[in-house]
C-alpha cells in the first residue's frame, strides 16, 4: 500500500512541477490536453465556452489551441489572475444564473464547450456528488443551447449520485459519447469526464 501512495504522490508532483515549468496555473492543463489528442476536440479558429475556468490552465490551452483566429470565452464566478492572449476573455458570473443570451454575446455558437467545474466540496460524499451532478446536468443545458451542430462536449463530474442521468442527457444531447478518467487524474479521485461529440439538432 505505502508503495502504490508514493507511485500517486509522485505522478501528481510530476504533473504539477510540469506545470509550473510550462506556466500553466494548474496540472488540470494535462487532463485535457489528453482528452484534446485523444478525441480532437479542439481545432484552428474554433470559438469555445470553457465554463468555470479558473485558474485559467483550461482557458490558455484552448486559446493556443484555437490560435489568433478563433475564439474562447470564460466564465467563472471570479476573474482570472492570469494574462490572457487577445482571442481570450473571461465573464464574471454565476453558471447557475447566466443566461445563454450573456454568454453568446454576438457569436452564433461554439464549436466546444469545456466544463471543469467543481462544487465546493463539504466531505460529505453524497452532497458533493448531487452538487457536481447539478453543475454538469448545467453545463449540458447551456452546451446544447449555445453549441454548433455537430460540436463538442467535455465536462467533469463526480461518480456517484446524479452520474448515470448526466451520462443519459449527454447521450441525448449529442451522437457519440464517452466517459473517461484522464492520466493526470489523481487515482483516488472521482472525477471523470463525459466527453460527448456530434451535438444533434439544428
Amino acid at each position: 500500500m505505502g508503495s502504490r501512495l508514493r507511485s500517486r504522490a509522485h505522478r501528481h508532483d510530476e504533473f504539477y512541477q510540469r506545470a509550473k515549468d510550462e506556466r500553466y496555473p494548474a496540472r488540470s492543463i494535462y487532463k485535457l490536453e489528453e482528452l484534446d489528442k485523444r478525441f480532437h476536440i479542439l481545432k484552428k479558429s474554433q470559438r469555445v465556452l470553457d465554463l468555470g475556468c479558473r485558474p485559467g490552465s483550461w482557458l490558455l490551452y484552448a486559446a493556443e489551441r484555437v490560435g489568433p483566429k478563433g475564439v474562447v470565452i470564460g466564465l467563472d464566478r471570479q476573474d482570472v489572475d492570469i494574462e490572457l492572449p487577445k482571442q481570450a476573455q473571461v465573464l464574471v458570473g454565476d453558471v447557475m444564473t447566466i443566461t445563454p443570451e450573456e454568454l453568446r454575446g454576438n457569436l452564433p455558437c461554439f464549436q466546444t464547450v469545456l466544463s471543469d467545474m467543481a462544487p465546493d466540496t463539504m466531505g460529505v460524499a453524497f452532497t458533493d456528488e448531487v452538487r457536481s451532478a447539478e453543475l454538469c446536468m448545467r453545463a449540458l443545458d447551456l452546451s446544447v443551447a449555445l453549441g454548433c451542430p455537430g460540436g463538442t462536449f467535455v465536462g467533469k463530474i463526480f461518480m456517484g449520485s446524479g452520474f448515470d442521468e448526466a451520462v443519459a442527457k449527454a447521450k441525448k444531447g449529442y451522437k457519440r459519447t464517452k466517459v473517461v478518467k484522464p492520466e493526470a487524474t489523481r487515482k483516488e479521485s472521482k472525477e471523470i469526464y463525459i466527453v460527448a461529440t456530434e451535438r444533434r439538432g439544428g
